[in-house]
């Protein structure tokens, strides 16, 4: 019997080292590879897939928004793919799902291939069905904004809190992140970034810049309609047009 597995990773590199160690599994059969969220949740309801390896930490739509999207009522065996934080990995073991923790092993892989495939040869996808749709009632439930961003910077990979961050600049296919005198680059959009961080403390402010709303010190308004926002350190950002409204109603709020 052959499982009809998809993968979703954004990273090619990552794609390719999940196949790799499947050529292994004679009874796993590749429909596809997808590299980011969007396309993903087309093919699985399209495709209907076995099993899915899905990485959490994408742009723009992340695993978490991949499992909120699913529907139907046969849901693939999930094992999730991550590079995440604490919290993740505790949700995945709340719920009783696999998990790949990068870099893993051959073996690693060997072991979450034989849970799914012992999971759907002995028809227990229905259990498996109550484990993901209560992780999407939970992740539908509590939007859970990150604390801690995984940064690889100057050969180490560290983490870096949220709360840290001063302001956040695009820089194409990254995004670059102030923290008191030293930048960090991470590969993400400034919309998935802004997605995933707590309105309640970040705030943008231009199509490439999100700031710490504790950071900002003060607004002047320039001659041509725009206005600066001085951050407490002196660093002056520019205030777009697209963003003054929601802006101004936070400072009219604060006041």
């Amino acid at each position: 019997m052959k499982f009809r597995t998809l993968i979703v990773d954004d990273e090619p590199l990552a794609r390719e080292r999940i196949k790799r160690f499947l050529r292994d599994e004679a009874e796993m059969e590749i429909i596809g590879e997808c590299g980011n969220g969007k396309d993903a949740i087309e093919v699985i309801n399209r495709e209907s897939p076995d099993l899915v390896f899905l990485d959490i930490q994408m742009p723009e739509k992340n695993g978490f928004d991949v499992i909120r999207s699913l529907n139907g009522s046969k849901l693939p065996a999930i094992v999730f793919v991550t590079a995440y934080d604490q919290y993740a990995l505790q949700a995945f073991d709340v719920h009783a799902l696999d998990y790949l923790l990068k870099p893993f092993t051959r073996e690693r892989i060997h072991r979450a291939v034989s849970r799914a495939r012992e999971s759907i040869e002995n028809r227990r996808l229905g259990n498996l069905d109550e484990r993901l749709t209560s992780l999407i009632a939970d992740l539908k439930s509590e939007k859970k904004y990150l604390e801690r961003l995984v940064v690889k910077s100057t050969g180490r990979v560290f983490f870096l809190r949220t709360d840290e961050i001063d302001w956040i600049e695009a820089a194409g296919n990254y995004v670059k992140l102030h923290v008191g005198r030293e930048t960090h680059m991470i590969r993400e959009t400034m919309n998935g970034i802004e997605g995933k961080l707590d309105p309640d403390k970040f705030l943008r402010i231009h199509r490439s810049t999100v700031v710490h709303i504790d950071r900002i010190k003060e607004l002047h308004p320039m001659f041509s309609g725009d206005y600066a926002v001085i951050l407490r350190d002196g660093t002056e950002l520019a205030l777009s047009r697209n963003y003054r409204e929601r802006f101004l109603e936070l400072f009219e709020n604060q006041a």
